[in-house]
């Protein structure tokens, strides 16, 4: 059990700030004067470059699952007392590992709109071909895509929870038909917003675009594969702003490749960031963008002015937001 005076916090270390905004993004001069604040923006992976870059921090605030904090890292984090990720729920952090070290571990608010208007985004983008559309004008080529028609084609919804029903509203906004699968789905929660529930199958095979909205487990891993893309076919399009491995992403390059699938639009992948050389960044028919569905001004606000508040509520030894549940 990690002991120690919870003030002043002498150090905060907030982490993988891609874009460069933290600390424009909430007052962090509330932790105090005896707090110092330090904002980084690259990715390590490493854990041993991991170690000694947040060997001497107190706090660290992670930016979602962009760093995983397994119990070999932590055991190797002896300073740390604070652990906060953006969001409520994290399933790369060791939950149990933390709290037999005195690690408290808490979340954030996020908007919750956010992914589901990128959503909306990679599916125009990919049934009118924007991105590619917009390269071929730039080149003098004009007209070479007729783009299919979103109004009277049928989206499949994997998992209809808080994401997936605001992609399902949105979607008769096109007026197009809604099926939906997940396990535990019943026909009446999903008529509840307009939808038909169906088997896992069949919604692949009727589905023009299928876009997934189900957490990263045991049975969701993998839940795409050569056989489920096969089912989708040549006129469909697979949307994934979820996880990268619910979907088998060496299947999914040989489908783009193949044309067994008309196109995919995709926010995750199996490594992140992505490597230069992956092989996702080679495929025709693909619309990517760098996992930014959660990403928003209003989110980092949030999640940024929440995670100070934390800190401060801890070391007032005032009551915060703990995860105690990775998939809360």
């Amino acid at each position: 059990m990690r002991t120690g005076d919870r003030s002043p916090v002498h150090r905060v270390a907030i982490i993988d700030d891609y874009q460069s905004v933290a600390l424009t993004m909430a007052d962090w001069s509330a932790v105090g004067p005896g707090g110092m604040v330090t904002s980084y923006q690259d990715h390590l992976a490493d854990p041993d470059e991991i170690v000694s870059r947040l060997a001497a921090y107190d706090v660290v605030v992670a930016m979602r699952e962009r760093t995983p904090f397994p119990r070999s890292l932590l055991e190797r984090l002896p300073a740390l007392k604070l652990l906060i990720t953006t969001g409520m729920r994290n399933q790369s952090f060791d939950l149990a590992a933390a709290a037999e070290l005195g690690i408290v571990v808490s979340g954030t608010n996020l908007v919750p709109t956010s992914t589901a208007e990128l959503t909306w985004g990679l599916i125009l983008a990919v049934a009118r071909d924007t991105c590619g559309e917009d390269r071929r004008t730039r080149d003098g080529q004009w007209q070479q895509f007729v783009p299919m028609d979103l109004a009277g084609s049928t989206l499949g919804i994997v998992g209809l929870g808080k994401l997936g029903r605001q992609v399902a509203n949105i979607a008769h906004a096109f007026h197009m038909e809604v099926l939906a699968w997940s396990p535990h789905l019943t026909q009446e929660r999903a008529a509840e917003y307009h939808a038909k529930r169906v088997e896992f199958g069949e919604l692949l095979g009727r589905s023009q675009i299928v876009t997934l909205h189900v957490p990263l487990n045991d049975s969701s891993r993998g839940l795409i594969g050569a056989a489920e893309l096969r089912l989708l076919g040549a006129g469909g399009y697979l949307i994934n702003t979820s996880r990268g491995p619910i979907v088998d992403q060496d299947a999914l390059v040989h489908a783009l490749h193949a044309g067994i699938i008309g196109g995919a639009g995709i926010d995750v992948f199996d490594v992140e960031p992505i490597p230069n050389d992956h092989p996702l960044l080679f495929t025709p028919r693909t619309v990517l963008s760098p996992h930014m569905g959660f990403v928003s001004q209003r989110s980092l606000r949030t999640a940024y002015a929440d995670a100070v508040e934390n800190i401060l509520a801890w070391i007032a030894g005032q009551p915060i937001r703990v995860l105690n549940d990775p998939g809360a």
